[in-house]
């Protein structure tokens, strides 16, 4: 597994945390989170910048999701696939660093980690309707 798939499922694993705590704000939980999975200094920064850059943007992101995850209402969601969109619809439409094929590539194996059977072929329909029609968001 690469350095960059394992620092998102780090992330997400940070965002499953603060969205079970209904947290918007990362600062008050990151010592205590990064303490208990520590990792490389690169990882850790590219790890903070994407669960940082997914709660700011979460609004938007959600509206996204709704948006495209037809017939699926957000709060009913599962968890981990919630946070799994979150975090791909961030790589998708705010990092230009990240190809979308990567970012959609790296959500779906994720989602066949730490999600359910179905998990994978639903975020891949998502993520693949967003990428299809919209842009990036500058």
């Amino acid at each position: 597994m690469g350095k960059r798939r394992k620092t998102r499922e780090v992330a997400l694993q940070f965002l499953y945390q603060l969205d079970l705590n209904g947290e918007d704000d990362p600062t008050p939980e990151e010592v205590e989170f990064w303490a208990r999975h520590p990792v490389d200094g690169d990882t850790r920064v590219f790890g903070d910048a994407l669960v940082r850059g997914t709660k700011a943007n979460q609004a938007k992101i959600d509206q996204v999701i709704s948006q495209f995850a037809e017939h699926w209402d957000l709060e009913r969601m599962a968890v981990v696939d919630r946070n799994i969109l979150r975090l791909a619809v961030y790589e998708l439409l705010w990092t230009a660093d990240v190809p979308p094929k990567v970012a959609i590539n790296e959500a779906i194996e994720i989602a066949k980690k730490f999600g359910t059977k179905e998990s994978s072929r639903f975020i891949n329909g998502v993520l693949d309707r967003i990428h299809k029609e919209l842009r990036p968001i500058s």
